[in-house]
């Protein structure tokens, strides 16, 4: 019996197709088949069949082994019952990608050796194995990602293939294959390579100039890319008449690592620095470091830290990515979203996923063009691996979903200035100022112990005006650290008027209230008309009764307004009607703009925020 998966799922007895019945015994057996020789738990099988698992979901699984072992029940084919779930015991040669993965490896060996003929007979008869994409019909997400890496493979296979005929001289008879290859596959940088060499040893030194051009307008209208290096190289070689293009065989590039082998270095590690003088955070450390240790086994754990802007979210979660980085050794990744920019919009899945999987040791021809491909090969690429990855400064849970693992031992950090609820199991970390001897620490470590420990009264006062948020406190203590004149007292004295204390935690690289200012882009004109007038009134906490007589609105709208403002970390709840805003969050909401004379702001604004 053999088990064709490379094409739609096929299970064939002596050339006789064998009948497997039922879309979930079809999905159940590609699944198994992903894993042979190795137990899959049952409750992997039940999140793989159902997005939303009914209580009769196991016995629908034995159900469907029962079915799928009376298919099975020939020659060497078993279909094992163990404690937690189930193995398919099957040869090797009986699954079609074995046999494909088999052939590869061997092809590759060839050509290391010299061997290219061999190497090339072993490459086709790789390719010929393709029936069409991958496990074609059958969506689950693990088959999904593996159909992904597969048909990636293929595409490797046919390069090199390409590239091991050019190299033995062939040239007018791969200028058909490769045209219409490129026609399928635009991106692949090494088939325009293959099309235009090709063209230029066939004398069509103009044709090749021309695929040149097609590529590069394809690439700025499509991705806003310019060609690659090699791309570019090749173009001048051509339009040098380089006597290396045109002869044949001539040398060829080495080619770097195919995609299932990609990976840069053994452990690719993107981590920024831990800063020396992190101060504090010691309870919030042990509550993520314990929920580290009690991980699921074989399962992603996704940690979400949020807070408002300049609490320290990034510090906290580059801390412990350093700390835990040994229980994580097959790489480190850090991708910066920015979710809270007033610069630039927030990174597209699509940008941050291309930039994930070059770190990751891919080339850019390697990534595919669609946000669910990439999403689907990253996937697939931290399957059975234990990495950790940062991703810092999250504008909502729709910019990180499709970043995620969906299986391995992968450790997720995620930072944002929003609640992001919707990220379902992640385990959530509200992060909040820090305590006043936290507070004092950070600022005498930054701003000199010795100068601080001289007016220790004033930087309780200083910290105090910064509102204990470990930025501010931070851009304060540099402030005084760079002026040896000043005392602690001087820059209390500027920290207490509301107009200097927002000049005063300036600096050329970091502004405070802008970065505050950022929160509220994703608020809409009432919301922040709201805000505006509540942070002006004197009141220090007060209640939806006072809210709405301050700003004339229902109180329906005012717990519009106050979710909006809670859900992006701009207002605190004390007690269960009882709020705040952080005195820094006043000074900032204070400068907000009035509305435009054009702005319409009614009560119809307030029940939603702007999308991210």
């Amino acid at each position: 019996m053999e088990f064709l998966v490379l094409g739609a799922l096929e299970t064939r007895q002596g050339g006789v197709l064998v009948d497997v019945r039922g879309m979930r015994q079809q999905r159940l057996l590609a699944l198994l088949l992903l894993n042979t020789g190795r137990v899959v738990p049952m409750d992997f099988l039940v999140d793989e069949l159902w997005e939303d698992p009914p209580p009769s979901a196991r016995p629908q699984v034995h159900n469907a082994i029962r079915d799928l072992r009376r298919v099975l029940a020939v020659g060497e084919h078993r279909l094992v019952t163990v404690d937690v779930g189930y193995r398919l015991v099957v040869p090797e040669d009986a699954v079609d990608a074995h046999r494909f993965t088999r052939k590869v490896r061997e092809a590759r060996a060839a050509e290391r050796d010299g061997r290219f003929p061999e190497a090339i007979r072993l490459l086709q008869s790789a390719v010929d194995l393709w029936r069409g994409e991958a496990f074609a019909g059958i969506h689950c997400p693990a088959v999904t990602s593996a159909a992904v890496k597969l048909n990636e493979q293929r595409l490797t296979a046919l390069e090199d293939l390409m590239a091991l005929r050019l190299k033995v001289g062939e040239t007018s008879s791969l200028v058909g294959e490769l045209t219409a290859l490129l026609a399928e596959y635009p991106l692949r940088d090494s088939l325009r390579r293959s099309l235009m060499t090709a063209l230029c040893r066939s004398g069509r030194q103009a044709h090749a100039l021309a695929v040149y051009d097609e590529g590069r307008r394809f690439l700025a209208d499509e991705l806003g890319l310019e060609p690659s290096p090699q791309l570019r190289a090749l173009q001048a070689e051509i339009l040098a008449d380089a006597p290396g293009v045109h002869d044949a065989p001539g040398p060829v590039e080495v080619r770097a690592p195919a995609a299932e082998d990609a990976a840069p270095g053994p452990h690719p590690n993107c981590l920024p620095h831990d800063l020396a003088d992190f101060t504090g955070r010691s309870a919030e450390l042990a509550l993520l470091q314990e929920a580290v240790a009690r991980r699921t086994a074989g399962s992603p754990l996704m940690l979400a830290i949020d807070g408002m802007g300049g609490v320290g979210k990034t510090t906290l979660a580059v801390r412990l990515a350093h700390r835990t980085t040994g229980d994580f050794p097959d790489g480190q990744f850090f991708a910066a979203l920015d979710g809270f920019d007033e610069t630039r919009p927030p990174v597209s899945p699509l940008r941050a996923l291309a930039a994930l999987l070059r770190a990751d040791g891919l080339r850019q021809e390697q990534i595919p063009a669609s946000l669910d491909e990439r999403s689907a090969l990253w996937r697939s690429r931290l399957a059975g691996r234990r990495c950790l990855l940062v991703l810092d400064d999250a504008a909502d849970s729709a910019q990180v979903r499709p970043l995620l693992p969906g299986a391995g031992e992968t450790l997720v950090l995620v930072t944002s200035r929003r609640k992001l609820s919707a990220l379902d199991g992640s385990v959530a970390l509200p992060l909040d100022v820090l305590p006043p001897g936290d507070a004092v620490e950070l600022f005498a470590r930054v701003a000199g112990e010795r100068r601080v420990g001289r007016e220790p009264a004033r930087a309780a006062e200083a910290v105090a005006l910064c509102g204990y948020l470990p930025l501010a406190v931070r851009i304060a203590a540099t402030r005084l650290r760079d002026r040896p004149a000043w005392t602690v007292a001087d820059l209390a004295e500027r920290l207490a008027d509301p107009d200097r204390r927002a000049r005063c935690l300036r600096t050329a690289d970091r502004d405070l209230m802008a970065l505050l200012r950022a929160s509220y882009q994703y608020l809409d004109l009432a919301q922040r008309r709201f805000s505006r007038l509540m942070c002006r009134q004197p009141a220090g906490s007060f209640d939806v009764d006072r809210a709405a007589a301050v700003t004339g609105l229902s109180a329906d709208e005012v717990e519009c307004c106050l979710d909006a403002l809670f859900e992006n970390n701009l207002v605190r709840q004390e007690a269960a009607a009882l709020f705040s805003f952080h005195s820094l969050v006043r000074d900032c909401s204070r400068l907000l703009p009035e509305p435009a004379d054009g702005d319409v702001v009614t009560g119809s604004q307030l029940p939603v925020t702007a999308a991210a």
